[in-house]
């Protein structure tokens, strides 16, 4: 079964239409369920929601207590989701729920995650295009990701990619590189962008500084989860050695040139790139243990199963050497 999550904030005009467009797009794709999580709206989206569930069992409708953010709402669909594929989409009506009948094909090849790559964005250039293109660019320098688009909320990807997600503050727009950390075969396709014809745009260019942040999270999270000593370490090495270095050139200086090392700024930066180097090195320590807690504690592994072969036919017998 096909799960479609959409959250909502404020998009009273656009619920109806939505949801006439995911029933029209999915006439021929089998079972499938629609999941809205209404964001804590205060337009009257609540109540346009309750009027599509209530002539349609196949729609949902979350509701959370309060605005929680993209992340929380995405990540609150995901977990209301009972199908084995899972989609989403935003609930602004500029991703087309025609497009996903043709990701889901592309599951049948394969791939355990497809991602839609808005062409041809029918948005405003400065506000929208720019910054957009701006940040792709980073984040595939960054994390090396090949993808041009990881800002199209329209995706298809299988249940247990779903569930290897866990989404927070604003980690909805990392999703591409969440799903790849996981190992997952990903591959992005073309998919239509629709102008937003109802309701306002949430979005705005304050939202770069949480960008970078975020991205410097993933960053983390992908290459040190599992091993903070290797980056805080490696950072309080530094430190010590560049202090050691200080130190030395001070003490050279004194019988040499001048100044003595009272008098001298490098002994004064040598002792302080030293106790930074220790602090670094105590917080790589306390790292690796926040991080064996945070696995061993709650049953988690640093590893994700593809698929297992044989494993339930108990141990194979022995054979005797001729």
């Amino acid at each position: 079964m096909l799960s479609v999550v959409i959250p909502v904030k404020d998009e009273r005009d656009n619920v109806r239409p939505v949801a006439d467009r995911v029933r029209e797009a999915l006439r021929d794709a089998g079972p499938w369920e629609l999941v809205f999580v209404d964001d804590g709206s205060t337009d009257g989206t609540f109540a346009a929601l309750e009027s599509v569930a209530a002539v349609d069992s196949r729609i949902k409708v979350v509701r959370l207590r309060r605005n929680f953010g993209q992340s929380a709402a995405t990540q609150a669909g995901l977990d209301a989701a009972t199908g084995d594929v899972v989609a989403t989409l935003d609930g602004d009506l500029q991703n087309d729920p025609a497009d996903i009948p043709r990701m889901m094909a592309k599951l049948d090849e394969g791939f355990d995650a497809v991602l839609g790559l808005r062409e041809k964005r029918q948005d405003k250039l400065l506000v929208r295009k720019v910054p957009s293109l701006v940040a792709n660019r980073v984040i595939r320098r960054v994390l090396g990701i090949p993808f041009k688009d990881f800002g199209c909320a329209l995706r298809v990807m299988r249940r247990d990619v779903a569930d290897g997600l866990e989404l927070y503050g604003e980690m909805h727009r990392f999703i591409t590189a969440l799903i790849l950390q996981q190992g997952a075969r990903v591959t992005q396709v073309p998919v239509t962008h629709h102008p937003r014809t109802a309701g306002q745009s949430k979005y705005n260019l304050t939202r770069t500084v949480r960008v970078v942040l975020d991205l410097m999270t993933v960053k983390f999270l992908g290459s040190y989860q599992t091993r903070p000593m290797h980056v805080f370490g490696s950072l309080g090495l530094g430190c010590i050695a560049l202090g050691f270095l200080s130190a030395v050139t001070s003490v050279v200086m004194k019988y040499t040139t001048g100044p003595g090392m009272t008098a001298n700024p490098l002994f004064l930066i040598g002792a302080v790139a030293a106790l930074t180097g220790v602090q670094f090195l105590s917080l790589g320590l306390v790292g690796e243990v926040l991080t064996r807690v945070y696995f061993e504690s709650q049953g988690k592994r640093h590893y994700t199963v593809r698929e297992r072969r044989n494993l339930d036919a108990g141990p194979a017998p022995l054979r005797r050497a001729a």
